[in-house]
């Protein structure tokens, strides 16, 4: 295995541009909420590729499905018309209420694809309203326009200048939003549950204070559903357990268990200022990334996914307050919903992600002192308990090394 990860390292090295801190494992294989490296060890995966596997790995609908579709037709282009993309949005409106769907490849696209659409609404209306308001701790990606809308100045500061037009505001704050709100914004844009922000539900006082904006003003609502859409909190989406009722949505992770995939949903209001030419992809929405994407939401919505996941979350959430009382003195807060939660610590929460690989469970580390859990949808109550069991070890031997 040394020799594998040796060889790996090198040729990345030589080869591959250095935007990535890797952690020193290299996963061959997969099988429901388990990897496997290349030395044969397993692993529990609490992280599902940052919200990406929903159905685990190695699925076999899954793969039957993108098999058949890669040996029957891939890619056409959208010049022309296939069987499929129809399907997905058709599925999409039904879980969202939102009628339209436009198909890109990833959650970051679908944000740039949202703040266009905005743009667009008030240049047909003859009122071009250009500005956006987004949250403090907010990530919606790192191209232009969704860098834009993300707080974190270690991501924006080397590529200044960005959209001049954004103005953050504290999240959860709802008298700092009503003051930001202006004659001029176009768009309030927002994770329902932050992700990259620390897992952090926007509070039920927050999304009346967005709705009665839009109400006043017609400023439209964008909400990034990327990470905590498609089931993940137990909710189709988010929004809707916070009474809200965005414009746009943005998906992206889950929806192709894999294969990339993002959309954007549009609702009818907006839809309607949209043109011919207005935004377009090459890849998005084709026949393999539709394929995919239809297994997934068969299985969220046919096959019982979405009831597991509610009964699974509730018993995940307790044994995840169950380890915060068993150390207080590490764990501060425990957040999330669903299979969404954070383990907000005391210290920094980087030792965590190699001491639990060091135990054989998967997690990651964000807003420095969270530890990240977004585990495959499919897990179970048994998986829950050996994953956390290790993860709990492992906060173990970092706050006795503390």
């Amino acid at each position: 295995m040394t020799m594998v990860m040796d060889d790996i390292v090198a040729r990345e090295a030589r080869h591959v541009l250095q935007t990535y801190r890797r952690q020193p494992v290299t996963f061959v294989r997969g099988e429901g909420v388990r990897l496997y490296d290349a030395g044969g060890r397993e692993y529990l995966d609490l992280l599902s590729g940052i919200g990406v596997a929903a159905l685990g790995h190695g699925h076999p609908g899954l793969a039957r499905a993108v098999a058949e579709q890669a040996a029957t037709l891939i890619h056409t282009s959208n010049l022309f018309y296939h069987p499929l993309q129809g399907e997905v949005a058709e599925r999409l409106a039904s879980l969202s209420g939102l009628p339209r769907a436009f198909f890109c490849n990833s959650g970051t696209e679908a944000v740039e694809a949202c703040l266009k659409f905005a743009r667009r609404y008030w240049y047909t209306k003859g009122e071009p309203r250009q500005e956006f308001i987004a949250l403090d701790e907010s990530f919606h990606g790192r191209t232009f326009g969704s860098l834009s809308v993300t707080s974190d100045e270690h991501y924006r500061t080397p590529f200044e200048p960005l959209l001049p037009t954004v103005t953050f505001v504290k999240t959860n704050d709802p008298a700092a939003l009503a003051r930001a709100v202006s004659k001029n914004t176009a768009a309030i844009i927002a994770e329902p549950v932050l992700g990259e922000g620390g897992i952090r539900p926007l509070t039920a006082a927050f999304a009346a204070a967005i709705a009665d904006a839009c109400a006043q003003t017609g400023v439209l609502f964008i909400a990034d559903e990327v990470q905590s859409g498609l089931g993940r909190t137990g909710h189709p989406f988010y929004f809707k357990a916070l009474g809200l009722q965005p414009h746009l949505v943005s998906i992206g992770k889950a929806l192709g268990g894999g294969v990339p995939v993002g959309a954007a949903l549009v609702s009818q209001d907006v839809a309607d200022t949209i043109s011919f030419g207005d935004h377009g992809t090459t890849y998005g929405g084709n026949l393999l990334a539709c394929r995919a994407a239809l297994c997934v939401l068969t299985e969220l919505v046919d096959g019982g996914l979405a009831e597991q996941i509610g009964h699974v979350g509730r018993h995940f959430e307790q044994k995840l307050r169950a380890i915060a009382a068993a150390r207080p003195a590490l764990v501060k807060e425990v957040r999330g919903a669903g299979l969404m939660w954070g383990l907000e610590l005391t210290r920094d929460a980087a030792e965590i992600v190699p001491a639990g690989l060091e135990r054989g469970v998967v997690v990651n580390r964000t807003a420095e002192t969270v530890v990240r859990l977004l585990p495959p949808l499919i897990i179970t109550e048994p998986d829950v308990d050996e994953a956390l069991a290790r993860l709990d070890a492992a906060l173990g031997a970092v706050g006795a090394a503390a």
